[in-house]
């Protein structure tokens, strides 16, 4: 099985993908857990580079790298996990690219953007899609309390752009379960839990 959790900076999809792992791992399931970009020494790499505060990275090569992170992470973990039967939750996966760079950095069309993550993530397709619901000021109050790296420090236009861009996806993509992220921490891990159990 296939998770992965979306939502901008500050919405809690940390919290929650420790806990379901914790759930599912106690229901006697293999599970593996990676962030996005990252999850290999190549993709720490990149990750390092884009998140960089000091890094002038234009928003194409943005876009590029992030999807080789991504293209890397997917061939040398995640279909191997999922060949083993092991149930993989990813920390963002290419909603995020949509929504960041397409909606937020409007580099490419959506429609471009879309082959590109369909080629980097190898055709996979997630079978639950959790998206932690939450408004700009509290993702903001939440993440002032933490240095702020350069995806952080896009604004508050862009971010109205990313909140945009992932209202969009939601309507096309019934995979899709949005959850209020402004509830309670263990409000929201039980509604997870309900829903993995509905399937």
């Amino acid at each position: 099985m296939l998770i992965n959790f979306e939502g901008i900076d500050g919405c809690g999809k940390s919290t929650q993908i420790h806990l379901l792992k914790q759930y599912l791992e106690e229901q006697g399931r293999r599970v593996q857990v990676y962030r996005e970009p990252g999850g290999t020494p190549i993709a720490e790499e990149i990750r390092s580079i884009l998140l960089d505060s000091k890094s002038n990275v234009s928003a194409i090569s943005e876009l590029l790298l992030f999807s080789a992170a991504r293209a890397q992470l997917v061939q040398e973990k995640i279909i191997p996990a999922l060949d083993n039967g092991t149930t993989v939750i990813l920390d963002r996966f290419y909603d995020s690219t949509t929504a960041y760079q397409g909606y937020g950095r409007s580099v490419l069309t959506i429609d471009e953007i879309s082959v590109l993550n369909k080629m980097a993530s190898c055709g996979l397709v997630p079978e639950f899609t959790f998206y932690l619901r939450i408004s700009q000021i509290l993702a903001l109050q939440r993440r002032l309390k933490c240095a702020q790296d350069r995806m952080e420090m896009a604004g508050k236009e862009f971010y109205s752009r990313v909140l945009e861009g992932y209202e969009s996806i939601i309507k096309e993509h019934p995979r899709f379960i949005v959850l209020d992220g402004a509830q309670s921490i263990e409000s929201i891990a039980k509604e997870i839990r309900r829903h993995l159990k509905s399937k």
